[in-house]
This record gives structure tokens, C-alpha cells and sequence, in this order.
């Protein structure tokens, strides 16, 4: 075949080419203009026409994680929902939950969009899509080739190719180290109710810090089992004296607004601790409930229990003199 023949059918070679594709979060191979692009993009990278924006912040390392806070669920976000002919039924409120497969993310092609939760997608925010955790909840995901860590928000869908398992901001692969690949291996783990109620309590009045730190992790998630989501936010704990009656020194364990979200988590942490010889009471003040543990004589002697706590548990005690 010569001339016309031909012509006609390159043309309709290009016009099949361009037809069945599906615009998804699970991206395509792409190239990012930046410094992590050094490593060559891999299979299942992000869209072709998808990538980091042209004008990035200077300094995407400092931009904290996310701060997991108590938030009520999406009014329609946790809804069971259809997306590619697969049927997904989102949890309804946050509990445990773990998984390991291939995290990609999304850049400049939804930046502006608006996401499943409602709000607009920023793709230098700590955010990320996940096809069933809670809208809103919180995750920390964690890149076991290099063993960074981060927290995201979850406040989207996706993604919805197979093997992938969770879409972050680009700014979130940014700071786990994939960013130029696309796509890489990770460990995806909810942030339940109970913790962020403990991370709460630890935070001083006014203080903001990156939940991934190393010590914010109270208690080891597979060993806990999933529970009702906390109606509460506790105030935050710092060391604040109690009764004067009493004396010595004591460990704040954790401090509610509710007496029932105290005495459970007493109760949670009372079988991981049944070596203690002291009970752990619940004090009332200043509209708080405290947990405590003591009294010892000094702090020194505190001190010991306290890093035997934190070995146990992952939880950072306070001290308080009473």
C-alpha cells in the first residue's frame, strides 16, 4: 500500500492510541524536574501529564506533617461507592489498620480540584487518597527503604489501579523519597482515636509538632484492638500540680475530658503494665481527668517506672509533684 492507503492508516493508529484510557490516581510513568528525578522513573509512575508544579516552596523538607486531631466523619465521603467497575465500602470511623503495597501520588494535573472530602486538592500539603480509611482520619506512612515517616490527612479517594494501595500529596513523596520514582513500597498504619487523644495530652498549650517524631508513638497499634472512636479532645497535658494534700511524685500518664475515655484507656494500659505496683488513679481538676501513677519519693526513683513504661508502651509519662 503507498500514498493515501497509508496515510489513513497512521492516522487511525494515532486516534486508537489516544482512546481507553481512564483518568485515575494510579499514574502512569512521568519525569519530575526536580532533584529526587535523578533516579529514572519506574512502571506505574505518576500521569504522563501529571508532575510537581512549576514554582514548588523552596524548602518542602520543613513542611510539618499533619497534626492528628478528633474530627466527626464526612456527612457522604464514607459512603460504599463504585470506581472502575470495583466495588469499595470505606470504614466509618477511624480504628486500627495496617497495610503494606505501593503508594504513588499526585501532582499539579488535580492541584485546585476539589477532593472527595470537599476541599480543594494542594499538593504541598499533607494530604493523601486512600479507597476505604475514614474521611477525615490520619495515617502514618512510612518508606521501609530508607525509614522515613510521615503523617498525612486523608481527605480523598483513590487510587483505584491494582496494587496500589494509597495516593499522597507530592509533597508527602517528597519527604519519604520517592518523588522523583513515582511510585515505591509502603507501610500505610491508621492513627486511632485513642492515640491522637495521647498525643493531645502530651502537647503543651499552644505547641504544634510533627506527629511521625520518633517518641509519638504511645502504644504499639498491632497489639491494641480496634475501639469506639473518643468523643473527646483531652486539653492539653503539661505537668500541672495537683492536690496539695498529697505528696510526692507522681506520672501523668494521660489526661480526658471524659471520665469514660480516661477510665478506658486505664483500662487498656493497666494490661500491658501488670507488673506495676501501684494503681493508677484517676484525678479530677480543673475540668480534666488525669491518670496518674505514684507517689515515689523523688524523681529519680519516677524516673526508673517512666522508661520502663516507655519501653513497654512507646508512652512519654510526665511528671507532676504533688
Amino acid at each position: 500500500m503507498k500514498g493515501p492507503a497509508l496515510t489513513l492508516i497512521a492516522a487511525l493508529a494515532a486516534l486508537l492510541s489516544g482512546c481507553g484510557t481512564v483518568a485515575t490516581r494510579s499514574p502512569e510513568i512521568g519525569r519530575a524536574p526536580d532533584a529526587q528525578a535523578r533516579t529514572a522513573p519506574r512502571p506505574g509512575g505518576y500521569y504522563k501529564d501529571d508532575g510537581p508544579g512549576d514554582n514548588p516552596p523552596a524548602n518542602l523538607d520543613a513542611i510539618a506533617d499533619a497534626e492528628p486531631k478528633l474530627e466527626p466523619p464526612h456527612r457522604f465521603a464514607n459512603n460504599p461507592y463504585n470506581a472502575l467497575g470495583q466495588e469499595y465500602v470505606p470504614l466509618r470511623r477511624p480504628q486500627t489498620y495496617r497495610e503494606r503495597g505501593m503508594g504513588s501520588w499526585y501532582g499539579r494535573k488535580f492541584h485546585g480540584q476539589r477532593t472527595s472530602s470537599g476541599e480543594p486538592y494542594d499538593m504541598y500539603a499533607m494530604t493523601a487518597a486512600h479507597p476505604v480509611l475514614p474521611i477525615p482520619s490520619y495515617a502514618r506512612v512510612t518508606n521501609p527503604s530508607n525509614g522515613r515517616s510521615v503523617v498525612v490527612r486523608i481527605n480523598d479517594r483513590g487510587p483505584f489501579r491494582t496494587g496500589r494501595i494509597i495516593d499522597l500529596s507530592y509533597t508527602a513523596a517528597w519527604k519519604l523519597g520517592y518523588a522523583g520514582n513515582g511510585s515505591t513500597l509502603v507501610e500505610v498504619e491508621a492513627i486511632t482515636p485513642e492515640e491522637i487523644v495521647v498525643l493531645a495530652s502530651r502537647r503543651a498549650p499552644g505547641e504544634t509538632r510533627p506527629a511521625a517524631a520518633a517518641d509519638a508513638r504511645p502504644v504499639a497499634p498491632a497489639a491494641v484492638p480496634a475501639a469506639r472512636p473518643l468523643d473527646d479532645m483531652p486539653a492539653a497535658s503539661a505537668a500541672v500540680p495537683a492536690a496539695a494534700d498529697a505528696s510526692g511524685v507522681y506520672l501523668q500518664l494521660g489526661a480526658f475530658s471524659a471520665r469514660e475515655n480516661a477510665e478506658n484507656f486505664r483500662s487498656r494500659i493497666n494490661g500491658r503494665l501488670d507488673w506495676l505496683d501501684r494503681a493508677i488513679e484517676i484525678l479530677q481538676r480543673d475540668g480534666l481527668f488525669r491518670l496518674h501513677l505514684g507517689p515515689y519519693r523523688d524523681r529519680a526513683e519516677a524516673a526508673g517506672i517512666a522508661e520502663r513504661i516507655r519501653e513497654a508502651l512507646d508512652l512519654k509519662a510526665a511528671f507532676v509533684t504533688r
